[in-house]
């Protein structure tokens, strides 16, 4: 019994001193610091396909940060950076930041648009097929409808400045500016791509047949038929209602 005891400490000791000495940290002075590469490319991140497909693919955030330049946090909703951005009617526009205009969403989960009405502006009836809306006046008021599927009572409301209405995704809803000054409004989404669907206008571009069987007959207007009429429909951000232009003095289209 003693023998085997012997033989058992000097198995340990021999497993003690052929291990391999513990592996030293360098002092903090000498570690290695690892700084990220500035971006290579030129101009801005806006529409930048390349860029955004890294972006997308990008591991981590940290890695999108390290992709984008400084000024690429920055979205200038007064003076956007390219049409993409925009869309332009007779009495107003709406500027979209989303991740493809503004890259640096990318990972967010979120986007934005503003809008700038003027007298008697309408964003026409529309929809945003990926994101829920959130959308504040800033300056002016919103006269709203919203109607979100079907047998859903129509909802309306007059939103003054700094009133939060909620359009949920996928409802049916238009915003207009009820007074003879400009309304500006704030619209958050909860997506980077929500989307925007103009319901008249999208309609008209199904074939004639498809139309006429939607509405059970042929549409005139003033003797004009539907190919006539596709031509009538106006760009976003559009120019009505009729009481509004003869309260502000402003000619009918």
């Amino acid at each position: 019994m003693h023998f085997h005891s012997i033989a058992l400490l000097a198995t340990l000791a021999s497993s003690v001193l052929a291990a391999p000495a513990p592996v030293q940290a360098p002092a903090p002075d000498k570690v290695e610091k690892r700084q990220a590469a500035e971006p290579t490319y030129t101009g801005s991140a806006y529409n930048n396909l390349e860029l955004i497909a890294q972006l997308v693919t990008a591991p981590l955030q940290q890695d999108r940060i390290a992709l984008l330049k400084d000024s690429d946090f920055t979205f200038d909703f007064r003076n956007p950076p390219g049409s993409v951005s925009v869309a332009t009617g007779n009495a107003g526009r709406v500027v979209q930041a989303n991740r493809r205009t503004f890259p640096a969403l990318i990972g967010t989960g979120s986007g934005m648009a503003m809008g700038f009405l003027g007298p008697c502006g309408f964003n026409t009836p529309h929809t945003h097929p990926r994101g829920t809306e959130l959308n504040v006046p800033v300056a002016g008021r919103l006269n709203t409808s919203m109607i979100l599927e079907n047998g859903a009572r129509i909802v309306n409301s007059l939103a003054d400045t700094f009133q939060l209405h909620v359009f949920p995704q996928g409802s049916i809803h238009q915003e207009f500016n009820p007074d003879c000054g400009e309304t500006i409004f704030v619209a958050g989404f909860n997506a980077e791509d929500f989307g925007t669907s103009q319901v008249a206008d999208n309609f008209f571009r199904l074939a004639g047949d498809v139309i006429r069987a939607s509405v059970g007959g042929n549409i005139v207007v003033d003797g004009r038929d539907i190919e006539q009429f596709r031509s009538l429909i106006p760009l976003n951000v559009a120019i009505g209602v009729e009481e509004c232009l003869a309260r502000c003095g402003l000619a009918k289209r």
